[in-house]
């Protein structure tokens, strides 16, 4: 076993391992968060609690992911999404006044969830890194395009400068499915296999 391969296998048990703390962190966060008679603040604070708890889980998700692609052991679970809803879902999850959707989409068979996810990281790291309020996303074929990407935040939205835990396990997820993500002047092409 190479050093490589155990430090992924080792990402991958402190990513499973995190789980059950996080998991009793984020449950009791919940329930104080809808405890009657709760003090608003207190309550603000529970679910503020419960929040940063779902978004350390998708991290780990993210971590373990990126480890599995590395080793070789992702095995994706394949089933039909159009490409247009997952243009929908990163409008859904970051805002619509933020992701303007258009297009027609494509059906595709893919691993939903995961790319879903890798959609919407990548439509978060062109807002995020290019100092931008809007994109766009367009849905044309099995193909999905989002603009602008500015100059500084491409190298980023590539995973070629590891600034985004999400865009740069998004490219490999892409990738290891047989898509591609590549820059076309302004424009970031997600080709969906």
């Amino acid at each position: 076993m190479t050093d490589e391969t155990t430090f992924s296998k080792l990402v991958s048990l402190a990513c499973h391992d995190l789980r059950t703390p996080l998991a009793t962190v984020y449950g009791f966060g919940r329930t104080i968060a809808r405890a009657e008679g709760l003090d608003p603040k207190l309550a603000s604070y529970a679910e503020m609690i419960e929040s940063a708890s779902q978004q350390l889980a998708e991290l780990l998700d993210e971590l373990s992911l990126a480890a599995r692609i590395h080793d070789g052991r992702y095995e994706p679970r394949l089933l039909a999404v159009s490409t247009g809803e997952l243009a929908e879902a990163a409008s859904a999850t970051l805002g619509p006044e933020r992701v303007a959707v258009s297009g027609e989409g494509a059906t595709i068979e893919t691993d939903v969830e995961a790319v879903r996810r890798s959609v919407s990281s990548l439509v978060q790291c062109a807002l995020r890194h290019g100092g931008l309020d809007e994109v766009s996303v367009v849905a044309d074929g099995n193909l999905i395009r989002v603009t602008p990407i500015t100059a500084a935040s491409a190298p980023v939205v590539l995973g070629e400068d590891l600034r985004d835990l999400g865009a740069a396990v998004a490219v490999r997820l892409l990738r290891a499915q047989g898509g591609s993500v590549e820059l076309d002047g302004e424009t970031l092409r997600i080709g969906l296999a």
